[in-house]
């Protein structure tokens, strides 16, 4: 019987996790892959910390892993480490050294995987990386294989759970973005630093790589257009409800008029959606092709056992290529040979078109309704609905515009002469809606 020797590096909770699983279930993996998947080596700086595993004598603890990487006796490496800096020192030398690897580092495919690749495709070995995006969900092989043959049309996911999760909280408890945030890092669903979280990049990182799948285009981090929630007010949540919507950070990537648009920012959808009723740290992601129709994947994004799940699936991909006998790569980390990437024309940010959401402060006081809409026609920018329920001719209350789809150019020019008027207070709050049909 064939054997795929694995080497982990990185013991933190989703290091933990895979150990586990690779221990737990050796039987259940030879079974299904033909193949003895054993787990070698694991490697991390703190070789004391009890992670509560009881490892066999036939693993081998180690807190170099350039040792692990050098080793004979590894055929495949984990890369459990996260960001950019040493990660891709040993995923580079792995590769250049032979080793398949298997990442869930969205942070390092989607800012180097192209060069990662290019690495792999020199020594004929695999790069994967499942579990870099949506943790269980199995997002990346269903538009790398099941749909294959279809020609995507657009994606829209909820791609990071802790702002979904946060979002959820200030929705229903009415509690501000600081209060929720501070409560989803007590109960460990958000980083000390969040900025990664609420500031949209966790979810440009996945998003450039389900994009780079889905349209045959090379990783492009920097083309994502990235807008997180910090700005997002209890306030706002409370409208959007109360017209019959949620605020959902999403990841959009769409054809549209022969232009690709990748963005990242918070939307309202209509609640009754399937992405609206999405809540708390769970991921979803919907995918419109031109064979398949609509189709939707939801699960955790997050956490110990999803990820390894999704860093043992890819493992078993490659234990079975071994067992056949399969010339490396066997399958095209992007879907497509590398060769055949190519950019495609992108839809700058001002030209976008959405309908939206405006928030102002303004005073009660005959004549300002009628000035604010002739600022809107003078941009054509079309009403779909005003609603204004508190009146009050000395203090400013607040007005609601739901527009008909306009270019983010025209609702930005827009924005900036209303701010200019003399009875409106505070900066006009502007969030995008998205009609997601049937999503």
């Amino acid at each position: 019987m064939k054997a795929l020797r694995v080497g982990v590096m990185g013991y933190g909770t989703v290091g933990r996790g895979v150990v586990r699983m690779l221990l737990d279930h050796a039987d259940l993996l030879e079974a299904r892959t033909g193949c003895a998947v054993t787990l070698r080596y694991i490697a991390d700086h703190n070789t004391e910390s009890d992670r509560g595993v009881v490892l066999p004598e036939t693993v081998t603890l180690l807190n170099d892993a350039h040792k692990m990487i050098e080793s004979e006796d590894v055929d495949v490496i984990c890369e459990l480490i996260g960001g950019t800096g040493i990660a891709k020192t040993l995923v580079l030398k792995a590769l250049q050294q032979g080793k398949h690897v298997v990442t869930a580092n969205k942070a390092l495919i989607a800012t180097h995987g192209n060069e990662l690749i290019a690495a792999a495709d020199a020594s004929g070995v695999e790069l994967m990386f499942e579990a870099s995006t949506a943790g269980t969900i199995p997002i990346i092989k269903s538009l790398r294989e099941a749909l294959a043959g279809n020609e995507i049309r657009e994606i829209y996911g909820i791609l990071n759970g802790t702002c979904n999760y946060i979002l959820t909280e200030m929705r229903e408890k009415g509690l501000p973005f600081e209060t929720v945030l501070a409560d989803a890092q007590q109960k460990g669903y958000a980083e000390a630093d969040p900025t990664f979280d609420v500031d949209g990049i966790d979810a440009a990182h996945k998003l450039t790589i389900l994009a780079s799948i889905a349209f045959g285009m090379p990783l492009s981090f920097d083309a994502v257009s990235v807008e997180g929630i910090r700005h997002v007010s209890a306030v706002d949540i409370a409208w959007a409800t109360e017209m019959g919507y949620r605020i959902k950070l999403l990841g959009i990537a769409k054809r549209c008029d022969g232009k690709v648009q990748l963005r990242v920012q918070p939307v309202l959808v209509e609640e009754e959606s399937m992405l609206g009723a999405v809540e708390g740290v769970f991921n979803a992601v919907f995918v419109n092709s031109d064979f398949a129709g609509s189709t939707m994947y939801y699960g955790r994004g997050a956490g110990e056992e999803p990820t390894a799940s999704a860093v043992v699936s890819d493992l078993i991909d490659i234990a079975r290529n071994v067992q056949a006998g399969a010339k490396m790569p066997r399958i095209y980390p992007l879907g497509q040979p590398t060769a055949q990437l190519s950019m495609p024309t992108m839809c700058p940010v001002e030209e976008m078109r959405d309908a939206y959401y405006l928030r102002l402060s303004v005073l009660d006081r005959p004549g300002v309704l009628a000035d604010i809409t002739a600022i809107l026609k003078e941009h054509r920018v079309s009403i779909d609905a005003i609603v204004q329920k508190e009146r009050s001719p000395v203090e400013h209350v607040p007005l609601v515009i739901v527009t008909h789809e306009v270019t983010e150019r025209q609702i930005l020019d827009t924005v900036a002469a209303i701010e200019k008027m003399d009875s409106v207070s505070d900066k006009p709050r502007m969030i995008r809606i998205e009609d997601l049909g049937v999503a």
